[in-house]
């Protein structure tokens, strides 16, 4: 069981369907099959070989697609990082996966030049550029389009099993310092297979993504399309008119997105019910989404949403679109094969309606963090993955996700969710994205602070929106000591709020965080 396999699978009984589609360029099966192995063989001639670690250090491209299918067939593992890193950070998780080479787009080169020194192991022929090859000689980096190009289409697989490891994606999530989830052949298999009945999708299906294709929420749908041998369309970068666009010209069937491309799909004039009249499945993943944005969702695309909550470690729930409006403020029910449960500190079960720790266990469980067995054993023990989110199961079963253990507030011995306030907040008129997070208070300990991002065209202060939301909060611990407007949240290269960061200035003065 390996993901070897799948290209070259529909390149022999779906040769002439559309494949692949980036920005205006469209290739069939068979032609992307060809460039797929002229890819693999061009990482083969650099005397790569299975189990070596290749860095793809680039934004939305052609060249990601074609890399993450050559990878499936040589054994070699795929490490896809952010190209909003920056000097030691990107120094620091090159070294930390032993990459053997790196690819990346030629606007990167300064980056690339800063840490190339740092790490003598990776040959020089084995830092490559995307884009014109002349640019590539020039800097002194390999040409990607120059070493496919000399490289021959033959299928060249190599002998691989269902543990061979397929990936290293380092999260940090939204609290704390990158660590590198592996991932096996296996794993990904599951992926395919799970997602794809999960989401009803089927080879007739065209599946988009829009956001950054190396965060692993854009893997969720990445993975069945292929296997079924559906029509897969990236774009360059999330633009909501353009995604509203290409839905419409593309007839868009499936697509992944996360709580903040929503709010900005809902604000575009050209969103309406006929434009994704296509869409039979429209997933959130990545972060809560809330209420109000559920609700304007379920105007235009109703009877076609799921959401997804999940780790990238191996958790995984949906709310199915079918039972989206009884269970709206759910995040649904564990996928086939796997299970969750809600535990107390003590790590029993808790009773209906409690409020505990969500852990789970299946087939998309990692093997471990790379090089970290300390942090695999505190986050899987006994088989089960330890999230470090809260929340409780209803009478049904379904999972409802109350906050992060790391976000919550305790101000004045009172357990504060942010989620609450937030689901507040956005239902201002004049408020598109709302981040709730707890500051250092002399009297409380912590106190709840708003930062929000507003609709264009909105004029309301600070202060109205804090006056505002603290006279419809349930609680009196729940109010706000002050409101930020922004014009935008710092974001990981999946989409999400930076909750840290928001809060860094507050207690870097206090000397640190409770």
């Amino acid at each position: 069981m390996h993901l070897g396999t799948i290209v070259a699978h529909n390149a022999r009984y779906r040769p002439h369907h559309e494949a692949v589609m980036f920005d205006g360029r469209r290739f069939t099966w068979s032609e992307f099959a060809k460039r797929v192995n002229r890819s693999a063989n061009a990482l083969f001639a650099l005397g790569l070989r299975k189990g070596d670690a290749i860095a793809l250090v680039t934004p939305n491209c052609f060249e990601l697609i074609e890399l993450y299918w050559a990878a499936a067939s040589t054994g070699m593992v795929v490490v896809p990082l952010s190209p909003l890193l920056r000097g030691s950070g990107l120094f620091s998780l090159l070294r930390d996966a032993g990459a053997a080479a790196v690819v990346s787009s030629p606007d990167l080169v300064p980056v690339l030049e800063e840490v190339r020194p740092q790490l003598p192991g990776i040959a020089a022929s084995r830092w490559i550029l995307t884009g014109e090859p002349n640019p590539a000689r020039a800097a002194g980096f390999a040409s990607y389009d120059e070493l496919t190009g000399a490289a021959g289409d033959a299928p060249r697989p190599a002998e691989l099993d269902r543990d061979d490891v397929y990936n290293i994606i380092y999260s940090s999530g939204t609290t704390g310092l990158p660590k590198g989830i592996i991932h096996t052949h296996a794993i990904r298999a599951a992926y395919c297979t799970t997602f794809a009945s999960a989401f009803r999708m089927r080879p007739e299906s065209v599946v988009m993504h829009a956001g950054s294709l190396i965060f692993n929420g854009a893997l969720v749908t990445f993975f069945p399309a292929f296997f079924l041998g559906a029509k897969y369309v990236l774009m360059k970068k999330f633009d909501a008119s353009a995604f509203i666009e290409t839905v419409r010209r593309e007839r868009v069937t499936h697509v992944m997105t996360v709580p903040s491309q929503i709010a900005a799909i809902l604000d575009d004039p050209a969103c309406t019910k006929e434009a994704l009249a296509s869409i039979e499945m429209l997933c959130s993943v990545g972060a809560p989404l809330h209420r109000e944005h559920k609700e304007r969702l379920r105007a235009v695309a109703g009877g076609a949403l799921y959401e997804l909550y999940g780790l990238t470690e191996g958790l995984i729930t949906i709310l199915d679109r079918e039972d989206y409006d009884r269970k709206i403020d759910s995040v649904g029910t564990p996928t086939y094969m796997n299970e969750i449960r809600v535990v107390g500190e003590n790590g029993r079960d808790l009773a209906v309606g409690e409020v505990g720790e969500i852990i789970g266990r299946g087939p998309m469980l990692m093997p471990g963090y790379h090089g970290r067995p300390d942090l695999t054993a505190t986050a899987i023990v006994d088989g089960w993955l330890h999230s470090g989110d809260l929340g409780f199961l209803d009478d049904d079963g379904f999972l409802h996700l109350v906050d992060r253990k790391k976000d919550l507030i305790i101000s004045g011995g009172v357990n504060v969710y942010p989620k609450d306030i937030e689901e507040v907040l956005v239902q201002h008129p004049a408020v598109r994205e709302a981040a709730v997070f707890g500051v250092p208070h002399e009297k409380w300990g912590e106190a709840p602070v708003g930062a929000v991002i507003l609709r264009e065209g909105s004029a309301v202060s600070a202060e109205e929106l804090r006056v505002w939301t603290n006279s419809r909060v349930a609680a009196r611990y729940q109010q706000l000591c002050e409101v930020k407007v922004l014009a935008d949240f710092p974001r990981s290269s999946a989409g999400k709020t930076l909750k840290r960061e928001l809060r860094a200035p507050y207690w870097a003065s206090a000397g640190g965080q409770i």
